[in-house]
């Protein structure tokens, strides 16, 4: 069978016959793929915990006609020690790789900027310079702008005109001027909008400066406007802490 190289985080695992795994992988040059692990549920499986979720890996897979099959792993950055042994880290990072899996809905189809993302957002989150959900929230708005769904914190999303504007919309893409403003958009505070922006550009002394309540807020609004063009919530979401 053919061979191939990728690096790749794994996203998910769930059991195969006895002692196998299917493993679902975020590749940096091939985009989502599932793969067979042969025999790595077994205590004497020379992968070990090479293939958990959160792991960054370089891996030789052979080319399979239904999936693929894994013949070597190697671990860059072990992730999942450090996210697993903190609830906060774990439930947010979860979010993240459903995201990620979700938004390269293709198999096989390369997605380099998604996979740049989420490698350095679980870095991120692993070095703890910045509270969780913030690196989460960070992440979920620079995804859905990579992939095709920008959000605008300032100019109507509509028309266009410059803001500041006080209307937010997840359906419209943002926020809204008065002439644009729809029936149930969200007044948040102009704080909160002030948060968003930072988030999306990475401005982390903004970020970091926040308060509790415009945090709170910003991830009401990120959590909506992802369900919005995801079509439906994510099954971790409701996991994340509101801190």
């Amino acid at each position: 069978m053919p061979l191939y190289s990728d690096e790749a985080i794994v996203l998910r695992t769930h059991k195969l016959a006895e002692a196998d795994r299917i493993i679902t992988l975020l590749t940096r040059e091939h985009g989502v793929v599932r793969a067979v692990a042969k025999g790595v549920r077994r205590t004497s499986s020379r992968f070990g915990s090479r293939l958990e979720p959160f792991t960054h890996v370089d891996l030789q897979l052979a080319v399979g006609r239904n999936l693929d099959m894994i013949t070597q792993a190697e671990t860059r950055t072990p992730y999942g020690n450090t996210i697993s042994a903190d609830y906060d880290r774990y439930t947010a990072a979860s979010v993240m790789l459903e995201t990620a899996e979700r938004l390269v809905s293709e198999e096989r189809q390369p997605s380099v900027q998604q996979y740049l993302l989420l490698v350095g957002a679980l870095r991120a989150m692993t070095a703890g310079e910045h509270r969780s959900g913030d690196v989460l929230d960070s992440f979920l708005l620079r995804s859905l702008s990579v992939a095709g769904y920008a959000p605008s914190f300032a100019a109507c999303a509509n028309c266009g005109l410059e803001g500041p504007h006080r209307a937010f919309s997840p359906a419209a893409g943002g926020t809204l001027c008065p002439g644009c403003r729809v029936p149930g958009s969200a007044n948040p505070a102009p704080e909160t909008l002030l948060l968003l922006g930072a988030l999306l550009a990475g401005d982390w002394p903004v970020v970091d400066g926040s308060e509790q309540r415009n945090r709170r807020e910003a991830r009401g609004l990120v959590s909506a406007f992802v369900s919005w063009h995801l079509e439906r919530g994510l099954r971790s979401m409701p996991y994340v802490s509101e801190g």
